[in-house]
């Protein structure tokens, strides 16, 4: 196993790797849209929260050697389902070619009050 870090993304805030590279995969842990130069949630529309979490997505991807077209599998986590549309329309933009295997599932609550989390499996490169 392989532990990866960037500072491109936010520092994880408790005792997990930002990504870990086994087995010819990459498994990001979840993403909640910190900026990560402050490490402060950023708080606007969901839409703009959502690109947030790609973007720290894409700094973790991309210091495993990887891009959007390697990711296999997906999962979104909401804690209002009713921001769904927005949320499906920001990530569907980083994709294209074959589209990522993907479940969202409505949450009670998330970190640091987060409205929205991301987690991926990619293909190592």
């Amino acid at each position: 196993m392989q532990a990866i870090s960037t500072k491109s993304a936010p520092a994880a805030i408790g005792p997990y790797s930002q990504a870990v590279k086994a087995g010819g995969l990459v498994f990001t842990s979840g993403q909640i849209p910190l900026d990560p130069r402050s490490g402060e949630m950023v708080r606007a529309d969901i839409g703009t929260e959502t690109e947030r979490v790609m973007d720290n997505l894409e700094a973790v991807l991309k210091e495993a050697g990887c891009t959007f077209a390697d990711v296999l599998r997906a999962t979104v986590y909401l804690v209002e389902m009713a921001d769904f549309p927005t949320v499906n329309e920001r990530y569907g933009k980083r994709f294209s070619g074959v589209l990522p295997a993907r479940s969202t599932v409505q949450v009670a609550g998330l970190p640091k009050g987060a409205r929205i989390e991301i987690d991926m499996i990619a293909i190592a490169r």
